[in-house]
C-alpha cells in the first residue's frame, strides 16, 4: 500500500448527534416548517443538493430575509464545528501512516460548511489530498469521487486503502474502483452488510498496511 484514504463522519470523527438534535427543531422553525416536515425534506428531497453544492442552493428553496438566512448557517456551522474533533486514535494513526512514507487521503460526503470550517480543526494539514461532495458535486459511491482523490495522491486504486463505517455504500464503492476497503465497526451500532478486511479501532489499521 501507498496510501490510504479516510471516510471523515463516524470513522474519523464523530458527528455530534445531541447537539443537532437539540439545533434541528430552531433550524425547522427559521424555515417554516414543523419538525417533522423539516426532516422528511432534510434528509429526502434536500439531501443530494446539500451534499453536493452550496447550502445556499437549499435555502433559496424558502422565503428567507438574509438575516434568517445566515441564521440557519449559523446554527449548522456551531454544530459541525463541535464535531470536527478526531476522534481517540485518529490523529495518532494518521501521522504513523504519514511517518510510514505512506499519503494519506480523505473522502468525505458533507455539507459545505465542513470545508469552510476545516482551517479551523485539528484535521488540517493531516492528509494530502481532501475531497469534500459539496465542493466537487459528487457523492460516494459514485467512482468519479475516488478517482479524484486518487489522482490528487498521484496512487493507482490498486495501491490505496479506503477506510470507513461502510455508509454510503462507500466500501464497495472503493472496491469497484479497486481499492482495499476495510470496515471501521462501531460497538454497539448496527453495521452494514460487509464481508471484506475489519477494524474495531482504527489504531489496528496499522497492522494492515
Amino acid at each position: 500500500m501507498r496510501a490510504v484514504i479516510f471516510d471523515l463522519w463516524n470513522t474519523i470523527a464523530e458527528w455530534p448527534h445531541g447537539a443537532w438534535a437539540e439545533v434541528r427543531p430552531r433550524v425547522a422553525e427559521r424555515l417554516g416548517l414543523t419538525p417533522e416536515e423539516f426532516d422528511t425534506r432534510w434528509y429526502g428531497e434536500m439531501a443530494d443538493m446539500r451534499e453536493t453544492g452550496p447550502i445556499a442552493d437549499v435555502l433559496a428553496h424558502f422565503d428567507l430575509s438574509p438575516e434568517a438566512a445566515e441564521d440557519v448557517l449559523e446554527l449548522r456551522r456551531a454544530v459541525t464545528r463541535q464535531g470536527l474533533v478526531p476522534v481517540h486514535g485518529a490523529a495518532e494513526t494518521i501521522a504513523e501512516l504519514r511517518s510510514r512514507g505512506l499519503r494519506t487521503g480523505l473522502i468525505t460526503v458533507c455539507s459545505e460548511d465542513v470545508p469552510r470550517l476545516w482551517a479551523e480543526t485539528a484535521f488540517h494539514g493531516l492528509f494530502d489530498a481532501e475531497v469534500f461532495s459539496s465542493s466537487v458535486g459528487l457523492r460516494k459511491p459514485d467512482p468519479r469521487i475516488y478517482g479524484l482523490a486518487l489522482d490528487q495522491l498521484d496512487v493507482p486504486a490498486v495501491e490505496a486503502m479506503f477506510v470507513g463505517d461502510g455508509a454510503n455504500e462507500e466500501l464497495a464503492g472503493a472496491e469497484r474502483v479497486g481499492m482495499t476497503a476495510v470496515m471501521l465497526e462501531r460497538p454497539g451500532e448496527e453495521q452494514p452488510p460487509w464481508n471484506g478486511l475489519r477494524i474495531r479501532a482504527l489504531p489496528e489499521l496499522l497492522s494492515l498496511v
